[in-house]
């Protein structure tokens, strides 16, 4: 019978075990609201925002969905999935700090889990979060200033031209955008030689509709996989954990 081992955890990445690095309280100061409305919100977050995506999202209009329309509600949806999910996206967060080092982009960061976490790492000396949802940048501008963070962490809505990156992480994103394959480019072109990608995806709308802003289209998938696996090498990890660490194949097949 194999043995189960305890997966060892950096120091640095305690606070997220405590309390989502405050999470909650960073949520209440930069939202102003008492603790009992932060509570309700969370747990009706994902079913406002699939709500949202059924009344309002239109793949052709899908950036000004993301820039415009979600605001808080998507602070909400994405803090709920990471308090429910917390070992889960604890496992995602030992991944990334395994390999992070050197500059690291966190595209489509959302509520700045992974680059708070990559920005603790000793080895990442600068943390670019991009987002396109103007509210998320500003809460986790909040969250990274009340964590002294704010020498490590810049902050955009698009991928810095001319910039090269040691370390990519992507996460609940693909799925979200109309061309994954083109970021997937994107992301092989800036990623520096040796750096490593860690990515996940999730091509499914839900058993009742309930995500209706991803992906699922079977064409554009099947051209996602293709393009994966002809520019980028899987690296195997431990974790149990739907992300995926890549590097770059040397001459890639568009």
């Amino acid at each position: 019978m194999a043995m189960m081992t305890t997966i060892p955890t950096p120091s640095f990445l305690s606070g997220y075990w405590q309390d989502a690095f405050q999470l909650k309280q960073h949520l209440q100061e930069f939202l102003d609201l008492d603790g009992q409305t932060i509570e309700q919100r969370l747990a009706s977050g994902m079913q406002e925002m699939a709500e949202l995506g059924h009344k309002d999202f239109d793949w052709e209009q899908a950036t000004a969905f993301y820039r415009e329309k979600v605001k808080e509600v998507y602070l909400f949806e994405l803090g709920s999935w990471h308090l429910v999910s917390h070992d889960y996206i604890g496992n995602t967060l030992r991944l990334v700090t395994h390999y992070a080092q050197g500059r690291v982009l966190d595209f489509g960061g959302g509520i700045g889990t992974h680059a708070i976490a990559a920005a603790l790492c000793p080895d990442v000396k600068e943390v670019v979060f991009c987002d396109i949802n103007p509210v998320n940048v500003d809460f986790v501008k909040h969250r990274v200033q009340q964590l002294g963070l704010s020498n490590k962490i810049i902050f955009c809505q698009e991928i810095p031209a001319q910039t090269k990156f040691d370390t990519i992480v992507c996460f609940d994103v693909l799925e979200h955008l109309p061309d994954p394959s083109e970021q997937l480019l994107k992301f092989h072109q800036v990623l520096q030689i040796n750096g490593k990608a860690i990515l996940n995806w999730n091509f499914f709308k839900g058993y009742n509709q309930e995500q209706p802003f991803h992906l699922d289209d079977p064409e554009i998938i099947a051209a996602f996989f293709r393009t994966l696996q002809s520019n980028f090498l899987e690296i195997f990890h431990p974790y149990y954990i739907t992300a995926r660490c890549y590097e770059k194949l040397d001459n890639p097949v568009k």
